[in-house]
């Protein structure tokens, strides 16, 4: 089962796919999939209705047949991104590996559907694409007692785009989120997988496209910090609440680590995947 949220902006409804394909109306029990879904146990609970057929089907049925498919969960209370997570991506970049996780946000309101256009910023020449494995959390998480623990309150993966302006990320006073929280910067979906649905989120493939050629081929096993270990890191710094979205970092291959750095630019189309969390498709435009 993969929880999915289809419809125009502002009106998506909750979905659930089942293993066929086919998009279930999860209406009847939950006006949307948020942090009070989470929270309540609504996978658990999508998941007996599923099985026990109580979902009607969606219009459309199959994947929504072509309906805009939105962010796979309501608009996260906060956006906490890693950075230099790989130690591929570190490399290209030429930065030392990080002693500790480094933690910058992006605003929630950046988050969009993973096929919505993709805006270059107004004075941008530096806007680079970023795929990373995205953590949705389940439950209120403080000052957790290990990663084992922090696995246990992840509510599900997602694929994520962090997309980045880099000059104003790094050249203009310093302040990562100013490059991170444009409009449009982080493309979400297009389902969010339960996380006891997901074999072992440490050894994901990670691919993106540009214009159909290869930028990005890592893995989840080449994370420089867990996926366990930054959501325990996380907690001893901030309250995590269901709902909430991790972006766990990118590996190598993103514009600003290439020669010539070839950034993005009106009509570049930008396509990426994750190992069985689905695949994303942007063109981008000037805002």
């Amino acid at each position: 089962m993969q929880l999915m949220r289809i419809g125009e902006p502002g009106q998506e409804r909750p979905a659930a796919r089942g293993d066929d394909g086919t998009v279930y109306d999860l209406g009847p029990l939950t006006g949307d999939i948020d942090g009070a879904f989470l929270a309540d146990d609504g996978i658990g609970r999508a998941r007996a209705a599923l099985a026990a057929g109580e979902l009607p089907v969606l219009s459309g049925g199959a994947d929504g047949a072509g309906a805009r498919i939105g962010a796979p969960i309501a608009r996260p209370g906060k956006v906490v991104c890693i950075g230099l997570n790989y130690r591929d991506h570190a490399a290209e970049t030429g930065a030392q590996l990080p002693a500790e996780p480094i933690i910058f946000m992006k605003a929630s309101n950046t988050v969009v559907g993973p096929n919505d256009t993709v805006l270059v910023p107004r004075g941008s020449t530096k806007t680079d694409w970023e795929v990373e494995l995205g953590v949705v959390i389940g439950r209120t998480a403080r000052y957790l007692e290990s990663p084992e623990e922090a696995l246990g309150i992840i509510a599900g993966y997602t694929v994520s785009n962090d997309v980045s302006e880099r000059e104003f990320q790094l050249e203009r006073g310093g302040q990562w989120d100013k490059g991170k929280s444009c409009e449009t910067f982080n493309p979400l979906g297009p389902w969010l997988v339960p996380a006891d649905e997901v074999d072992d989120a440490g050894k994901l493939g990670l691919r993106l496209w540009v214009n159909g050629e290869l930028r990005q081929d890592g893995t989840t096993a080449d994370l420089i910090f867990g996926i366990g270990h930054v959501i325990w890191y996380l907690s001893q710094f901030m309250v995590l609440d269901p709902g909430d979205l991790v972006n766990t970092g990118t590996p190598a291959g993103v514009a600003m680590g290439m020669p010539g750095q070839p950034y993005l630019r009106a009509g570049d189309v930008v396509e990426l995947e994750i190992d069985g969390l689905g695949r994303q498709r942007q063109e981008l435009r000037d805002a």
